[in-house]
């Protein structure tokens, strides 16, 4: 049997659509199942100023929009679906899909992860307005200015010491009386004196009229809310990979996806980029290099396969 791909996608950001860029410039019969508008997180983002090539910011939907269009005139196709399950037989895998099954003989796995919300009234009103849950894509707006940070584990005090390094006018927030984070890097946060930490503390609510101005804290050990002025809040409480098609791979403490230097997970022809593999650095540039890498792989697997398929034959 041969499968009706070379290579399925399964997600549209940056890293799905490198990765069928280049698997169509291999020619790889490629294509892309997204169940929402091709660009993913990127969508959300009004100037990315951090991708090389672009010395002006650049609007997320354009820069998705330019993508889609480069790699459909590469040859990719996009179908417009929800992918629900992957297995495999022998060689080649299943995609269902919610517009009905696809069959190729690699799979990159593209789903990315979504940002824990607070839930917090004015906080998705805000958002791309003085909002964010990443501080290298939106911390250099705020050069100077005040900012709030929310949480208290790992990746909020990188990023608070990021931050930190933007501005002098830096308090953080965090609801338990001592932060989760690896103790090296909670002290690191305690020790800075541009960092206000606050302990006891959530966000009752954001603020503002075109962006964000003041929120609303409350202390948890005593009931007292207050009001503050800030020109951003940043809001680092977790992220969910989403690895639902692939529950049993391996994956790391957060629950991402584990991959070889190839991009290659535990199962041969099967692929995972982007935010939803395990990385020390998710960025934009980071996703599309992980594309490129994983459709590079894919055409060297399927060549592989084919070869044993074809020394079959007598």
């Amino acid at each position: 049997m041969t499968p009706e791909w070379d290579l399925v996608v399964i997600g549209g950001g940056p890293a799905g659509m490198t990765a069928a860029q280049y698997g169509a410039r291999a020619n790889l019969r490629t294509v892309v199942i997204e169940e929402m508008a091709a660009g993913g997180a990127v969508l959300l983002i009004s100037d990315m100023e951090n991708y090389p090539g672009f010395p002006e910011p650049v609007n997320g939907y354009e820069f998705s929009e330019a993508m889609r269009r480069q790699t459909e005139n590469f040859g990719a196709e996009f179908k417009s679906a929800t992918a629900t399950s992957i297995t495999k037989d022998g060689n080649i895998f299943t995609v269902e899909t919610s517009d009905g099954p696809v069959t190729s003989w690699t799979v990159a796995l593209s789903t990315g992860a979504r940002h824990k919300h607070l839930g917090a009234p004015g906080e998705e009103e805000f958002s791309g307005r003085g909002v964010s849950y990443c501080a290298t894509c939106d911390g250099p707006f705020f050069k100077n200015k005040k900012i709030l940070v929310v949480g208290g584990g790992d990746s909020a005090c990188d990023e608070a010491s990021y931050l930190a390094n933007l501005t002098d006018k830096l308090v953080m927030i965090h609801r338990r009386d001592r932060f989760r984070a690896q103790k090296v890097l909670a002290d690191r946060v305690l020790k800075n004196p541009n960092i206000d930490v606050r302990l006891s503390h959530i966000l009752e609510s954001i603020e503002g009229d075109n962006k964000v101005n003041k929120v609303v804290m409350k202390k948890t050990d005593t009931g007292e809310t207050y009001e503050e002025e800030f020109d951003a809040v940043f809001i680092f409480i977790g992220a969910i990979p989403q690895t639902a098609l692939v529950p049993e791979l391996e994956k790391d403490e957060a629950g991402y996806v584990v991959t070889n230097q190839g991009m290659e997970t535990s199962e041969e022809g099967l692929f995972v980029i982007g935010d939803v593999r395990a990385t020390p650095f998710r960025q934009v540039v980071v996703a599309c290099g992980e594309g490129a890498v994983a459709a590079h792989m894919a055409a060297a697997h399927i060549d592989d396969v084919k070869g044993e398929v074809y020394a079959g034959i007598k």
